[in-house]
């Protein structure tokens, strides 16, 4: 498999396993060091365990759905059809992978800007 078609399979996973709330596979996936960002809040959490923590805690019964995968290399763009409850939102996602296929950077990009909750309880950098 080439390394395109390497990363659009990662990507999807990525969703995926997120969706089914597979903790474990989806941390297969992700480099120990991984970065995610949220531009419109300037929030940067670092290392697989914050990374995991988020999406473990984010409130509301959300679901993921890839509508579309576009991959180049290692770097992946996806567009998500997200959902916390009956509220629809669309994400572009974007996923930088390794050499060796783990994700080491995740950036999701969110319809509307908006604060984030002043409890996170974890470390968490805005920028």
């Amino acid at each position: 498999m080439d390394e395109t078609s390497r990363t659009r399979r990662i990507a999807q996973e990525y969703v995926d396993r997120t969706e089914r709330r597979d903790w474990d596979g989806l941390s297969a996936l992700l480099d120990e060091h991984v970065v995610y960002e949220m531009p419109q809040t300037r929030e940067r959490f670092h290392g697989r365990p914050t990374f995991l923590r988020f999406n473990q805690e984010y409130p509301g019964d959300w679901h993921l759905r890839a509508r579309r995968v576009v991959a180049d290399g290692r770097h992946a763009a996806l567009w998500v059809d997200a959902r916390v409850g009956d509220e629809a939102m669309d994400a572009c996602v974007w996923l930088d992978l390794s050499e060796d296929g783990l994700i080491t950077r995740v950036t999701d990009y969110w319809p509307t800007s908006y604060e984030p909750p002043a409890d996170r309880g974890y470390p968490v950098e805005r920028w």
